[in-house]
């Protein structure tokens, strides 16, 4: 009985506080019940919208504000900048009613929290050739002479002051046991002296011809091959050469110094690609040796295989393989034939 007549209270302070019963009513209907709940509902709405507008106020004034810093103290990147770092991450440049420093601010907060971007493979061919055509545009817009104009499409070269006649000394003395702590430095020269000539050819060019799409992929593969050749020559300027590449090195540059190329390229193949049937794999599995054991040693190993930036720059030798018999060329025998 007390539990009961605490619930009749409790409904009674309920039905005065809603002003439907009171000291002078002591009943009301059930349609005056359900009015009463949809004033209740009614008035509910009309206030959440002056709720929404004053968070939204809350919210734009501090964006306001932070504009005005962006402007001042903030570092702000360049528009074009942003707009490429966004497309590198499959981010739409600019959302409805966004505004520069909300993208900018964006593409922040993007990079926080995915600081690592996966390219997957890139093309460093296309990247190359993307270079050459910024160069080009930025020529373009400058203000110059029309002997400015001559520089165009120019690659990047630095003239060494070597000599053929260097280069055919030091093709004599390559390989030799006194000569053997200078390998490294000669084999750098002789790259980089056949890396000038084939840069100065280009740039030799014609203007038109260095505008054309053919000249232009022509002096995007010289700047492939550039960056491609940095790892090896850095590797020869510290003398820290592998001694199994060293060695195939020597018998490349000596038989092109000798004009031999089809000697240099039958040693290109050897250091490339080597002659093991199996160039990854284990020499012993028991108690009995593994068959063709014998040939599986550093000379028969594909250097290929072994990581992205070896087969880089083995590729690029290969190229400069290419501009050198275009550049001394000598009897057909003994010349390599590219376009058969």
């Amino acid at each position: 009985m007390d539990i009961l007549r605490q619930e009749i209270e409790k409904r009674r302070k309920l039905l005065e506080e809603t002003e439907l019963v009171g000291p002078k009513k002591k009943f009301f209907k059930r349609s005056e019940l359900i009015q009463k709940q949809r004033d209740e509902y009614t008035s509910e709405l009309r206030e959440k919208p002056s709720e929404e507008e004053a968070a939204e106020k809350d919210q734009n004034e501090p964006k306001a504000s932070s504009s005005k810093t962006a402007g001042g103290d903030e570092q702000v990147l360049a528009r074009k900048e942003v707009m490429k770092r966004l497309r590198d991450r499959n981010q739409p440049i600019l959302l409805f009613g966004e505004s520069e420093i909300e993208a900018f601010r964006r593409l922040r907060k993007l990079e926080v929290q995915e600081p690592e971007l996966e390219r997957g493979f890139r093309n460093d061919f296309q990247e190359a050739m993307e270079k050459v055509d910024q160069v080009y545009l930025q020529e373009l817009l400058r203000d110059g002479d029309q002997k400015d104009s001559k520089s165009r499409h120019d690659v990047a070269i630095k003239d060494e002051g070597m000599t053929h006649e260097e280069m055919l000394q030091i093709g004599s003395r390559l390989g030799q046991p006194s000569n053997k702590s200078n390998d490294c430095s000669d084999i750098l020269k002789v790259l980089k002296y056949i890396q000038y000539l084939w840069g100065d050819q280009l740039n030799q060019r014609p203007l038109e011809e260095k505008a054309s799409m053919k000249g232009r992929l022509v002096s995007a593969t010289y700047s492939q091959t550039d960056s491609y050749l940095r790892p090896l020559f850095k590797l020869l300027a510290k003398n820290s050469c592998p001694e199994d590449i060293l060695e195939h090195l020597i018998i490349i540059v000596v038989h092109l110094t000798e004009r031999n190329y089809v000697a240099a390229s039958d040693a290109y193949l050897q250091m490339a690609i080597g002659n093991a049937p199996w160039p990854i794999g284990v020499t012993m599995v028991g108690i009995h040796a593994r068959t063709g054991r014998e040939k599986i040693f550093a000379q028969n190993i594909a250097h290929v295989l072994n990581d992205e930036t070896q087969r880089k720059y083995i590729q690029a030798l290969k190229r400069l393989m290419t501009q050198c018999q275009k550049l001394f060329p000598t009897d057909p025998s003994r010349c390599v034939e590219y376009n058969a």
